[in-house]
């Protein structure tokens, strides 16, 4: 086990990060990401900012709320989770990217649907091609970094149940609690977009999490050229950890079992390195996320170092209400301690 180190250093040359998720958390860690990425104003540009290309490959499997419903009438894929990517990696979340998060409260057809979501939509249809609408959307939002589908396919996951049951789709899964045995995609081999594949060939640091284990994270590595692409990289590959289980996916896990559940998956070694909070939660919070049935992740070192990870703890906790990863420590933490070497 390693603590990490918050001396501030400086880097002489400039990187490639591929991060694979979706969800809350991979916009979490963008957001933190994009103030380290190279901006054209900037004269000595690897000091402070050393990242030449930040990639996000984000997964198409969700199913439910605006992007279920657009992915069902409009037959494209779901944008939610790109949508928050995109606004997370925005130069100016203030404006644009509250106007591409705003969601209609009235309206018949309109009601619940996102503007980002009903533009990407829109978009799809004019230009005839999903990643087409993400790069024009991507320009309009002066994002730093590429954002990419993991997959152009019509996806959905279909995850067999410890007691038998086989149930289909992301929000059937997300609400079951039952514990999930098995997780495959229907169809079950899906090919990537080539840009991907070639994006994780060319990383310096190969990101996956924080992100839901089942819904966010092995989706994209079920994917089997995605999966062969990140075992065969000599990148640094890091699982950063969830702060806390989630209902209906990981009660009851420990890090370990996440990292048991990913080898279970997939054939291939994809993750060298375990990034993990060691602060606590305080009362109150932990009080109420237990309610709803989640707890923190428990770190099992033995357990962890048994299966052959090397792990780094930090202070990565940030509370307002929700729990979420100190974006900015998180993302120094990341850069420091696999860039810089």
């Amino acid at each position: 086990m390693k603590k990490s180190k918050s001396n501030p250093k400086i880097f002489s040359r400039s990187f490639r990060v591929v991060a694979l998720g979706g969800g809350t958390g991979l916009s979490t860690l963008l957001r933190g990401l994009k103030e380290h990425v190279i901006r054209r104003s900037d004269e000595h540009t690897t000091a402070e900012r050393p990242i030449a290309d930040l990639a996000a490959i984000v997964t198409v499997t969700d199913d439910g709320g605006s992007s279920g419903r657009l992915r069902r009438e409009n037959r494209i894929l779901p944008p939610g989770d790109i949508r928050n990517c995109m606004v997370a990696l925005s130069k100016d979340e203030a404006l644009l990217g509250r106007l591409f998060q705003y969601r209609f409260h009235a309206g018949r057809g309109l009601i619940g649907h996102n503007f980002g979501n009903l533009f990407l939509a829109a978009l799809t249809h004019v230009t005839g091609d999903f990643t087409e609408a993400i790069r024009v959307s991507s320009k309009v939002l002066a994002i730093r970094g590429r954002i990419f589908p993991s997959t152009l396919s019509n996806v959905h996951l279909v995850a067999e149940l410890e007691n038998g049951r086989i149930v289909h789709g992301e929000t059937r899964i997300t609400a079951s609690r039952t514990p999930i045995k098995k997780l495959t995609l229907s169809p079950r081999r899906v090919r990537p977009v080539p840009m991907v594949v070639e994006a994780i060939k060319q990383a310096d640091l190969i990101l996956l999490g924080p992100g839901s284990l089942y819904t966010s994270i092995l989706p994209n590595l079920l994917i089997p050229e995605i999966a062969n692409a990140i075992a065969k990289s000599k990148a640094p590959r890091v699982y950063i950890a969830n702060l806390m289980t989630q209902p209906g996916e990981t009660s009851g896990y420990a890090l370990a079992d996440h990292l048991r559940a990913i080898q279970k998956h997939v054939p291939h070694r994809v993750i060298d390195w375990v990034v993990a909070n060691r602060q606590p939660v305080s009362p109150d919070v932990a009080r109420r996320y237990r309610a709803q049935g989640a707890e923190p992740v428990a770190i099992d070192l033995p357990e962890l170092q048994k299966l052959g990870f090397r792990v780094i703890l930090d202070n990565l906790l940030e509370e307002h209400g929700v729990l979420r990863h100190n974006t900015r420590r998180l993302s120094r933490l990341l850069l420091e301690e696999f860039l810089h070497r």
